[in-house]
């Protein structure tokens, strides 16, 4: 199925806050509505992260974890997708332990340490919505996104454990290291393999296109073969996403990465950039991946395994 590509909407993330857009969804029921929403609109999987439903901060609650994501099982059958980066306040047993007890059928696993910079953001508005955010957002100035070689392997053996695909999260040159010792340690055993290409963080690659075919290629040279998908933090995601498919991308789009449908107007759902993201692949003579697609693409386990 090399016609196919997969979307992903990741559907809220840890980034942007409540201020930045009134459409950010916050509480369980939203997130479950967005990714339902998402779905239908095309998207094979979700990357689900929770919040406090009073304030919109990134939270790691289990329970919030699971009302969320038994919402989304019981109304559609995308693949949910759990978060194991959580954000750089939270412990390590705060990150992995939604993945250790849901058991989903795809988390992250973020291979690399860095300096994930949102610290601009904090600038950018006067009148906040809640007191967490500008501080949240300035935090990042002096915070690491912390990911040592043990914590990697803790991460990595619990999805182990869970019979859980981990989708390898490539920010940098160097993060592919990493992986590929994962590999030959042991750590990282499922095949075929599945990364995730990231451009445009502030600490991380830039968006460019000819950094990630260099990416693309040592990463082949690296780890053999494998199943890949983009995410692109950047004002024009869609520009980079286009010219990645006819390299073999899948994509991802959503909230977590950009709150915009195009420029300087605001995204009113997930499910309006997966449309766009839908337009994009046929457009260029690609088809869209269904959920069942999917799993026979990445080699999921199947949501009856699941534990919620």
């Amino acid at each position: 199925m090399n016609y196919k590509r997969m979307i992903t909407a990741a559907i809220t993330g840890s980034v942007h806050t409540p201020t930045m857009s009134p459409y950010l969804p916050v509480t369980p029921q939203e997130i479950a509505d967005e990714a339902v929403r998402s779905c239908e609109a095309g998207a094979a999987a979700v990357h689900i992260h929770v919040r406090d439903p009073q304030t919109g901060a990134p939270a790691s609650n289990l329970e919030l974890f699971k009302e969320t994501v038994s919402r989304i099982k019981d109304r559609c059958d995308v693949i949910i997708g759990i978060t194991g980066g959580g954000n750089y306040l939270q412990s390590d047993e705060e990150r992995i332990r939604p993945v250790r007890e849901l058991k989903p059928e795809l988390a992250s696993l973020d291979v690399g340490t860095m300096n994930y910079g949102v610290f601009p953001l904090a600038d950018k508005y006067e009148n906040w919505k809640y007191d967490w955010e500008k501080k949240y957002l300035a935090g990042t100035e002096s915070g690491i996104f912390a990911n040592t070689f043990k914590s990697l392997k803790h991460f990595a053996k619990a999805m182990q454990d869970t019979d859980t695909v981990p989708e390898i999260e490539l920010f940098d040159n160097s993060w592919i290291q990493n992986a590929a010792y994962l590999i030959r340690a042991g750590y990282i055993t499922r095949k075929p393999l599945l990364i995730q290409f990231v451009m445009g963080v502030l600490g991380g690659t830039p968006c460019s296109m000819e950094i990630l075919v260099n990416m693309v290629n040592t990463a082949k040279n690296l780890l053999g073969d494998f199943n890949w998908s983009l995410s692109v933090a950047d004002r024009n995601p869609f520009a980079y996403l286009a010219g990645a498919l006819p390299m073999g991308a899948n994509i991802r789009v959503g909230m977590e990465d950009n709150l915009y449908i195009s420029r300087g107007v605001l995204a009113k759902s997930n499910a309006e950039q997966v449309e766009k993201a839908v337009r994009l692949i046929r457009e260029v003579g690609f088809e869209v991946a269904t959920p069942e697609e999917a799993r026979k693409i990445i080699g999921t386990k199947g949501k009856d395994k699941v534990n919620f």
